[in-house]
């Protein structure tokens, strides 16, 4: 079964890897869709390093069996081109599942969405690292 994953994955960090292992479990084969660098731009993010990177640094994960570049202007383009068994999503990732699930069934893909729980630990996204290294450096 084939899972896609996808995110900006800019500053990698326990809750990441708690999204990706997670996803893994679904299947035997974990595709990672890396957020362009216009796309991640697009939604306000300041990146820190650009695409080919954070590709390259989820490439090198053990559960990850091929991270590629996502497509720029249409997300389906790739959702299309990978035709994933299952789609999962991160808790913090604003994407309506069922209009996901709609869109995959008119493309001709009997694609499932599954959301993956949130990572209990503190450190879960890469806005918490900012706020360390800032209180850190601030005292």
């Amino acid at each position: 079964m084939k899972i896609m994953a996808t995110g900006v994955f800019d500053i990698l960090h326990p809750g990441h890897i708690h999204y990706l292992s997670e996803s893994k479990k679904l299947g035997d084969y974990l595709i990672v869709i890396i957020a362009t660098d216009k796309t991640a731009g697009s939604h306000g993010k300041k990146l820190i390093f650009n695409e080919e990177q954070r590709r390259f640094m989820v490439s090198q994960l053990r559960m990850v069996d091929e991270a590629i570049i996502g497509h720029e202007d249409d997300i389906f383009k790739t959702v299309y081109e990978v035709r994933p068994d299952i789609i999962t999503l991160g808790y913090d990732q604003h994407f309506n599942d069922s209009e996901i699930e709609k869109k995959c069934r008119d493309l001709g893909l009997n694609t499932r969405v599954v959301r993956i729980s949130k990572y209990d630990g503190e450190i879960k996204s890469s806005s918490d690292i900012r706020r360390r290294i800032i209180e850190l450096y601030n005292r």
